[in-house]
Formats: C-alpha cells, sequence, structure tokens
C-alpha cells in the first residue's frame, strides 16, 4: 500500500468545521487504498496567542517554558483531528512529535532534527490507524520539549516522509500552490506547476511565505519530492522536486517580497584581516540569522560594513555590537528596520544574461532607489524602503512578463 504524508496548515484547522474536514481528506485518503499519516499545524492565531500570554506573566520567557507552551498548540489540534476521524467512523490515534520519534539538537525555539526514529508509526500504520502527528516539535537527548521555528511543521512533514519513505507528501496551506509573486499583492500572479528546490528555496527565503526555508533545505538533502497544495479544492497544486534541464527554459521563476527587514550598518570599521570574523561570530553565537553583507570600498584605512536581519533581532543585534564596535575601534552604528527586500529567482538564470540589467532598468524608470543588492547563481536581492516594496514587486513582476495573462514568462 502507497504511504501519504499530508500536512494541513494553521487556517485549514482553524474552525471545528475546517478539522472535521481535514478528518474526511485524510480519512478519504486511506480508504483510496493508502497509509496515511498527517501532520497538524496549530488552529489558526493560536501560536500568536500563546506567545501574547507568554510575553504578559514575563518580560523575558525562558525559550525551554515557550517550547514547552507553544507545542501545545499542535497538540491540540493533532487531538481535534483525530477525534473527528473516529467520529466519522475511522481509526486514528495522535501523537506528539516526541512519541512520533522526532529527535532535535537542544537548541530552543530554533531546534534542528537530528534523528527520526518512525518505528512506533510504522506499527501503528500496520493497525491500520490514521496517525495524526504535532508538527512543529521534538524532543531533545535530555528529554525535553522543543521547537522548530516559525513554520516548523513543514519540516516535521518532510522529515517524516523522508524517514518514512513514502510515496508522496502534500502540503496542504490556504493557497493553491506556489506563484509568481504573493498573489495578495499582485492579484494576476501565475501559479507554478513545478518548481525546483533550489528556486523554491531562494524564495522562502526571500520571503514568500508559502513553504518553510529549512523544510525545503531538508526535502533537497533527502530528495523528497512535495506538493504544495490547497485544503480547500480539488486542483494540482505546485510539485517541488530536484531540477531537470527544461526548467531553465524559464528564466524567472518568480518574485518574492520580505518586508520583515532591518538594515545595520557599522561604520568606519578598520580595513584589515580578521575584522569580519570579529563582527560575525558573536552574532551567530547569539543564533541571529544574517541575510545580506555588503562592505563598502575602503576610504583610507576604514570601510563600513553593512547587513541585513529580521527585524525583531535589531534590538539584540545593536547591543552585541555596541561591545564589538568599542573593541575594534569602529565609529559608530547605523541600525533601522522600515526596509524591505525583493528577490528575482530562477534556474534559468544560470544560461542568460542580462537579468540584473531588466531588473535595475525597471526599478530605476520606477523611481525606486536600492540600498543594498546581493547576487546568487539563481537569485537576485536587493533592499528598498518598505514604503516602496508593493510598486518595485509589482514593477518587477510585470517587466518580467510573469502575469497568467502574459504569453511566455521572463523571456530576455
Amino acid at each position: 500500500m502507497p504511504l501519504i504524508v499530508q500536512k494541513y496548515g494553521g487556517t485549514s484547522v482553524g474552525t471545528p468545521d475546517r478539522i472535521r474536514l481535514v478528518a474526511q481528506r485524510l480519512l478519504e485518503t486511506q480508504r483510496e487504498g493508502c497509509r496515511v499519516v498527517g501532520v497538524m499545524s496549530a488552529m489558526a492565531g493560536i501560536t500568536d496567542d500563546l506567545l501574547k500570554l507568554a510575553r504578559d506573566v514575563a518580560a523575558q520567557p525562558s525559550s525551554r517554558e515557550l517550547d514547552l507552551l507553544l507545542a501545545t498548540g499542535e497538540q491540540a489540534s493533532s487531538a481535534l483531528v483525530a477525534m473527528a476521524i473516529g467520529d466519522l467512523g475511522g481509526r486514528a490515534i495522535s501523537l506528539s512529535g516526541a512519541a512520533a520519534g522526532i529527535l532535535t539538537d537542544r537548541a530552543h525555539t530554533r531546534a534542528k532534527i537530528a534523528n527520526i526514529s518512525p518505528r512506533r508509526i510504522q506499527n501503528l500504520l500496520g493497525d491500520d490507524y490514521i496517525v495524526v502527528v504535532a508538527g512543529f516539535q521534538g524532543q531533545n537527548a535530555d528529554g525535553e520539549i522543543t521547537t522548530l521555528g516559525r513554520g516548523g511543521s513543514d519540516l516535521s512533514a518532510i522529515a517524516l516522509a523522508g524517514a518514512l519513505n513514502a510515496d508522496a507528501c502534500q502540503i496542504f496551506t490556504d493557497v493553491d500552490g506556489v506563484f509568481t509573486c504573493d498573489p495578495r499583492l499582485i492579484r494576476d500572479a501565475r501559479k507554478i506547476d513545478e518548481i525546483s528546490y533550489d528556486e523554491l528555496l531562494e524564495m522562502a527565503g526571500g520571503g514568500a511565505k508559502v513553504m518553510q526555508s529549512r523544510a525545503v533545505e531538508f526535502a533537497k538533502k533527502f530528495s523528497v519530492p512535495f506538493e504544495v497544495r490547497s485544503s480547500f479544492s480539488g486542483a494540482s497544486g505546485t510539485v517541488a522536486r530536484e531540477e531537470t534541464p527544461h526548467m531553465e527554459e524559464v528564466v524567472v521563476r518568480g518574485v518574492s517580497v520580505d518586508r520583515k527587514q532591518a538594515k545595520v550598518t557599522i561604520c568606519g570599521v578598520p580595513d584589515k584581516a580578521g575584522i569580519a570574523g570579529q563582527i560575525f561570530g558573536p552574532i551567530a553565537a547569539a543564533n541571529l540569522i544574517v541575510d545580506m553583507i555588503v562592505q563598502n570600498v575602503s576610504s583610507g584605512d576604514t570601510t563600513d560594513v553593512s547587513f541585513t536581519i529580521h527585524e525583531n533581532d535589531i534590538e539584540h543585534a545593536r547591543h552585541i555590537l555596541e561591545s564589538i564596535r568599542r573593541e575594534i575601534g569602529a565609529s559608530h552604528i547605523n541600525a533601522r528596520n522600515q526596509v524591505a527586500k525583493l528577490s528575482v529567482v530562477g534556474i534559468g538564470m544560470r544560461s542568460h544574461a542580462g537579468v540584473a540589467a531588466r531588473f535595475f532598468e525597471c526599478l530605476g524608470h520606477g523611481g525606486i532607489n536600492i540600498e543594498l543588492i546581493s547576487t546568487s547563481e539563481i537569485k537576485i536581492a536587493v533592499v528598498v524602503a518598505e514604503e516602496d516594496i508593493d510598486e518595485a514587486a509589482r514593477l518587477t513582476h510585470e517587466s518580467f512578463n510573469l502575469s497568467r495573462l502574459a504569453p511566455q514568462a521572463a523571456v530576455i
């Protein structure tokens, strides 16, 4: 019998009626002759409510206790789905991440999966149960509950599909698949039928919210194909898979936007060997994720170093960098949010010239100033003022012919 892993996002289980629909879909999949594992997110809004409660009772709640608290959201939704399946005449059992055999490292709130022991799930599937697993969580070697970061239920599903050698992994969400840009921002954005892991990884890293980037990394590493599709319709979605030669025919696959960015500049940095390590070593030790890094051309014996981080980390970064600034003799630090990142992504960039020129020209014609530029083999990203990001995305999407009405996408 084929084995299918299905993950359902928070909006898919956001109400009792939607929970019953998810239960019905899982049961129908089993009755089609499949073994079924469901992975659940917390009901929509629950995680934010729990975070608010934590901050209402403690100015700086410990990460260990946050994990214990936040994990209850997914445990509740998985138990409710299992109950609903039972009410529909099926056999289901819910498991926490720990009970499902998901072992992580010790990094609370941002844990990484170290190993999965799927024997209990396999035994339950053999007894004809639908196994409903609480996503977003696992257990470390000390037996403590850990969580996998925002969007961690995606990672739970991909990792379980890999460990179980599943025949299919389906990520059910509130959109029809991966689009050329956020359809809430660009109304004529086009659904992408298939996408490479690298493209989706770059789009997720660039701000596309449809998949957690770490989940895509895991899928690529262990060659786990998956489909992103809507839980509210039967339409096919977007298949993420290993790159194939014909994928390069599309030069730009999509445009992504990340509004939650902050820009930090350390001014007057001594221009000598080892300084970058002194700056970014403590940042990494604090588990702050740095995105774009740009060093200006030196002026005399000094230079400026700029980088971007998530806006929630700006004060933490400023605090760390102030002591580093004094230590290395830099002049001052500028840190501000209200910036956003715009990225164009496509594996076709490897074999086509002119993408950067078109990108920069369309922004220039729109009067949009670029503050930082970063490139990779398949992505070009810029930082602009947050107030300009919507117009920048619209101009870029239009310039590369990415709308669903365009006769051919991204011809250079």
